[in-house]
């Protein structure tokens, strides 16, 4: 279901959704309250996977309408469109801790629009993935087994990590949220957090308020030249690349804005690059969900250096391109989901009552 306020938008969007075959578009309402009014009007089979919602309408506004089309149809998973700007990156969040799955920042003029292909890549993977997600487990096709060779370190073999560093994108915001939220048992996170989320600039800061409020670390946009400290999450700022680098014991942030990687700045394989060598192999590394494979290189790196990594599994994964690239390398010592992946982390990290977990290991 396409809801927004623009015919114009909801034509566009439409053409890009309907140019894949597994996609169909049941419903165009242009405000929330016809949203609500088409999901009760719907035929059961004809009720929408996946809606993608405006925030800013007349009638009735996303925001409003967002816990009453939940409340409608339990399991729905709700896509909202923000505009690329920090008010629209500070709703997407608000939406997501009221129940949306996932946001979309519509595109702006300047970068193609909704022309642009990566705009369309990003579009297609979040509703297709979200409609995965959201289908009974019963239905969904099996995992492939774990690609997971034998021999590879439990933890970093130089000893307990001095930093953990995750890497996400498409469907990160809600993986990275339940990863710092099951953090939240601990009194204090032992080691210093980094965290590479391919987002535009204004989104991050933004992100990093939503991950403070879980509970868990708190977290805020890196800045260049900081101290990273234990017990916080320093999240790499949009457009910028976040390096780490080694200052006499310590660690230290580093930004800059070198060449894209991947399509992407941040970038996580520089990071990880970076960490290895100024951590000396005591790293550990987790991949969460994305499309691609930023990342790959640089648990290459982590791994030759003696560091650790871990890997989001498929069946919690919006997308498992990077994780998947990370666990068909023979890289991660463990596929689990985000809860889980946390609880392995802060075992590693020699946190006291953080035992061993289920999944692929």
């Amino acid at each position: 279901m396409l809801c927004d306020d623009s015919a114009t938008v909801r034509a566009a969007l439409g053409r890009l959704l309907e140019t894949d075959p597994g996609i169909r578009v049941v419903a165009r309402p242009a405000d929330g309250q016809q949203a609500l009014d088409a999901l009760r009007d719907l035929a059961p089979g004809e009720r929408p996977d996946v809606v993608l919602l405006d925030l800013e309408m007349p009638v009735m506004d996303g925001m409003t309408a967002l816990p009453r089309l939940l409340r409608a149809q339990p399991g729905l998973a709700v896509i909202v469109a923000s505009a690329l700007t920090q008010h629209g990156a500070a709703a997407a969040m608000a939406a997501l801790r009221a129940g949306a799955a996932d946001y979309l920042p519509k595109p702006g003029a300047a970068g193609g629009g909704m022309a642009d292909p990566a705009f369309r890549a990003e579009l297609l993977a979040k509703v297709k993935g979200w409609a995965r997600m959201r289908q009974p487990p019963r239905v969904r096709p099996p995992a492939p087994p774990a690609i997971v060779p034998p021999g590879l370190p439990a933890a970093p073999r130089g000893g307990r990590p001095r930093l953990l560093a995750l890497g996400s994108s498409t469907g990160g915001p809600q993986a990275l949220a339940g990863f710092v939220r099951r953090l939240a048992v601990a009194a204090a996170f032992p080691v210093p957090i980094v965290v590479v989320q391919h987002m535009p600039a204004g989104f991050t800061a933004m992100l990093a308020d939503h991950l403070s409020r879980l509970g868990g670390p708190a977290a805020a946009e890196a800045q260049d030249g900081e101290v990273l400290r234990p017990g916080r999450i320093h999240v790499a700022p949009g457009d910028r690349h976040l390096l780490v680098e080694r200052r006499g014991e310590g660690l230290v942030a580093r930004l800059n804005q070198a060449p894209p990687e991947n399509f992407c700045r941040p970038a996580v394989d520089p990071m990880l690059r970076s960490a290895a060598g100024a951590c000396e192999g005591r790293l550990l590394a987790v991949i969460l969900t994305g499309m691609g494979q930023d990342g790959l290189l640089g648990c290459k790196a982590v791994a030759a250096a003696g560091g650790a990594v871990l890997a989001q599994d498929e069946a919690s994964s919006v997308v498992w391109g990077m994780p998947g690239a990370v666990a068909k390398a023979g890289l991660a010592q463990a596929l689990l989901p985000p809860e889980q992946l946390a609880e392995r982390a802060m075992a590693q990290c020699g946190m006291a009552g953080a035992g061993p977990v289920g999944g692929h290991a």
